[in-house]
């Protein structure tokens, strides 16, 4: 639960920090999205 605690929050800051549009907020929160079920998946 820690380490998926851990992802969840570098996951946001770098989504936080590399989207400038709202195009790019939409892609990095479906590309953490599927961070997220692959990470669940293992």
């Amino acid at each position: 639960m820690k380490k998926f605690f851990l992802l969840a929050v570098a996951l946001v800051s770098v989504m936080l920090t590399g989207c400038n549009t709202v195009a790019g907020i939409g892609k990095d929160t479906a590309a953490a999205g599927h961070a997220i079920e692959n990470a669940a998946q293992k």
